[in-house]
Formats: C-alpha cells, sequence, structure tokens
C-alpha cells in the first residue's frame, strides 16, 4: 500500500516554453521591435540627398553618417550582444529606446555634416544593434525545431523597416524637411519599444538557459576547426556579401537621382527591394531547417552576386524597379544565415556575442561598402565601376563559405578519435 501511494502521482516533468506559444509571442514582438528601431539603418540612406545639398558636400562626404552609422551599429552588435547574455534583453532595450529617440533630436540639429555624421555614429548606430543582432540572438535560444525559420523570421524587422519608413520619410521631408523627420522618428523609437519590451521580461527556466546547454554544439561534431576558427571565417566572409550588398541598398535613391528619375521613385525602389528581402528571408528560414545554415548562405549569396550584375546592364526606370525586386529577393537569407550558423557549430551560452561578432563583420562590410561605392562615384563619375567592385567582394564571400562547407563534412574515423 505504502509503494502504490508513493508511485500513484509521478513527478510530472515541466512543459518545455522552446517552440511553444511563448516563444512565439517574442518572435512577433521581436519583429515588431526590429521593424521600429531599425529604421537607423535606413534613415540616413533617404536623407542623403537633402543633407548633401544642405552642407554642400561631395558624394564620399555624403556617404560619411551612413559609414559611421554603420560602425556604430557594429561596434554595438558586439557591446550589447556580450550584455544580452549577462543580462537579457530586456535592459538593453530599455537603454535603446532612449538612446534613439536622443540621437535623432541631436542628429537633426546638427549644424554640419560631422557633427550629423558623430550623432548619427555615436547613439543612432550603436542603439539600432540592439534590435537585430541581439534580439535575434535572445530568440534563438526559445526555439529548437524551427529555429531556422524563427530567426530568418526574426531578423524581418531589419528589412520591414526598410520597406515601411523610407516612403514616410520622404513625404515627411517633402512637407516639412529632413530635420522635422528625425524628431519624428525619435519619438516614435521611444513610445514604442519601451511598452514593447515589457513583453519579453519572462526568462527561460534554469534548465533550458544557454548555460545549461554544453559548451559545444552538436554540430561541433562535424568539423575539425576550432570555434575562433569558424568565427573568424563567418567574419570575413560576412565582410564580402556586405560590401556586395551594400551597393543597390545604400546608393539606390541617389543612383535614381543621378539617372534623373528622382528621389522619390528611388525610396520605393529601396521599399520594393526590402519587401522582396522579407519574403526571402522567410523562405530562407524554411529552406534551412531543412538543409542547414551554410548550404543556405550559398544559394543566397550567389543568387545575390548574379542580382548585382543586373543593374549594369539595366539602367531604365522600369527595368531598375524589376531589377531591384530581384535583388531584394536574391539577398534576403544571407545575414540570418550566419546567425543560424553560430548557433549550430559554435557554443550556445556564448550565442550573444558570437552573433554579435559575426554581424559586426557584415556591417563592417556594408560601411565600407558603402563609403568605396560613394567614393568610385567620385573616381569615375558614374555607378558602373562600383557594380563590379561589389561582384568582387560577392565573389570572395563565395570562396570562403565553399571552404567552411567542405571543413564540416563527417570527419573520418581517425581524425575522430585524435579529436
Amino acid at each position: 500500500m505504502h509503494a502504490h501511494r508513493l508511485y500513484k502521482h509521478p513527478p510530472q516533468a515541466p512543459v518545455s516554453p522552446i517552440d511553444g506559444p511563448q516563444a512565439w509571442m517574442r518572435l512577433v514582438v521581436s519583429v515588431l521591435i526590429g521593424t521600429v528601431g531599425s529604421v537607423g539603418l535606413w534613415s540616413v540612406v533617404v536623407v542623403i540627398p537633402a543633407v548633401q545639398a544642405e552642407f554642400g558636400t561631395d558624394r564620399a562626404d555624403a556617404s560619411l553618417p551612413y559609414t559611421l552609422t554603420m560602425i556604430g551599429f557594429a561596434l554595438g552588435n558586439l557591446w550589447v550582444g556580450r550584455a544580452v547574455d549577462a543580462f537579457g534583453i530586456v535592459k538593453p532595450l530599455a537603454a535603446t529606446a532612449v538612446v534613439l529617440c536622443a540621437g535623432y533630436i541631436f542628429a537633426g540639429a546638427s549644424g554640419s555634416i560631422w557633427e550629423f555624421a558623430i550623432w548619427q555614429g555615436l547613439l543612432v548606430g550603436v542603439g539600432t544593434a540592439t534590435c537585430f543582432g541581439p534580439l535575434v540572438a535572445d530568440l534563438s535560444h526559445w526555439f529548437d525545431r524551427r529555429r531556422g525559420f524563427a530567426v530568418a523570421a526574426g531578423a524581418t524587422g531589419n528589412y520591414l523597416a526598410g520597406a515601411i519608413w523610407p516612403p514616410i520619410i520622404q513625404f515627411i521631408m517633402a512637407t516639412a524637411g529632413w530635420r522635422a523627420a528625425y524628431v519624428v522618428i525619435g519619438v516614435t523609437c521611444l513610445v514604442m519599444i519601451l511598452p514593447l519590451m515589457l513583453l519579453l521580461r519572462r526568462q527561460l527556466p534554469e534548465e533550458h538557459t544557454p548555460h545549461a546547454v554544453t559548451a559545444r554544439s552538436s554540430g561541433q561534431a562535424k568539423t575539425d576547426l576550432s570555434p575562433g576558427t569558424i568565427q573568424l571565417m563567418l567574419g570575413l566572409a560576412g565582410i564580402g556579401c556586405c560590401v556586395a550588398m551594400s551597393m543597390p541598398q545604400v546608393h539606390i535613391v541617389a543612383y535614381c537621382a543621378d539617372l534623373g528619375f528622382g528621389i522619390a521613385n528611388g525610396a520605393q525602389m529601396l521599399s520594393l527591394m526590402l519587401a522582396g528581402g522579407v519574403v526571402s528571408r522567410l523562405i530562407c528560414g524554411l529552406v534551412a531547417d531543412k538543409i542547414g545554415g551554410i548550404k543556405t548562405l550559398l544559394i543566397s549569396s550567389t543568387l545575390q552576386m548574379l542580382a548585382l550584375g543586373l543593374y549594369i546592364p539595366f539602367n531604365g526606370l522600369a527595368s531598375l524597379y524589376v531589377v531591384s525586386l530581384v535583388f531584394g529577393l536574391s539577398q534576403g537569407g544571407i545575414v540570418p544565415s550566419y546567425a543560424l550558423i553560430v548557433r549550430e557549430f559554435l557554443p550556445a551560452r556564448e550565442a550573444g556575442r558570437r552573433v554579435g561578432f559575426v554581424i559586426m563583420m557584415t556591417v563592417i562590410g556594408m560601411a565600407l561598402g558603402g563609403w568605396l561605392s560613394g567614393w568610385i562615384y567620385d573616381l569615375t563619375g558614374s555607378y558602373h565601376a562600383a557594380f563590379i567592385n561589389g561582384i568582387a567582394w560577392n565573389l570572395l564571400n563565395i570562396t570562403i563559405m565553399v571552404m567552411l562547407w567542405m571543413r564540416t563534412r563527417t570527419p573520418s574515423a581517425p581524425r575522430m578519435a585524435m579529436a
């Protein structure tokens, strides 16, 4: 009888929140926060022609605010990623809302191109970082079976911001100027991010936290490369793909203005490009759950290179709309694939800083590419050579990823024994 009472009600294992309703709710909230907070990556692109005209600078100097924004964004991904590993995502998001608001207000009151660039880099760039790499890294811990789709979907906030914000900013600029547009953006970030972040206060149970996961992910058994080597290769590949990616994303508005199509058409092309990127990211997330992050990245990077080449022969208004959509549909899955590779092959408990490092390198590529394209334009008087330069950097990305893929096959028995 005593034994019967002892085993009548066996202890129930706690229900895992991984892949559960709470995880999907966090995905939706993360997308909303990313859509608002990632405006910093696109607002400066839209205002470049107006800022250049007001301050009387050449194209290379006018590209400087974007470059410093991306440098701040790059460093912010690394710094905030470490903070998320230690404290969770809520406190960094709270600081981000305040920093973005202040950054936009100060940048909107700038008296020179250098002052504008400094505020963009120090506050807007660093603040925007929280809404991308660190937010996606935190989200990745809440998914297992659908991690590829969840990470890709979480990263769509970045492109949704690019699809939604440019027409809004362009409209405000047309009616009240770029300075007023910056004030509106800053206030919007503050009043939207603060309440949304409260929905992310719940933490994973201790047994499901990254610190409870084995130090080396299961995918690490597929390679003899060290975590440091893998991270370095991903970082170099990230620079290559994003130098190429930056050419249309950073300069499409200015390119349209040079061709006589106007800023409004350029802003619409940017929105169309990034809307295609949203679709591409969702599709690539589903594909990555089937074939893994490395193969997904290789497919996306190859398609991006081919689409980039289409800008060279086609420069009519209608054809530019089509090519911009094709470019967006081609490259959206690249950056989220890096986060998936990190989670597959590198320590889970270090996801924040390792994803932050790789995202930082991709952003350095965007910053370098944004400036380099402007410099090539000033040197040659056209963007033709800049497109060729992007294709060359894209080939570097493909080469590195092929090398990594070849080293991540299942090791031979003697090699495994040595390991």
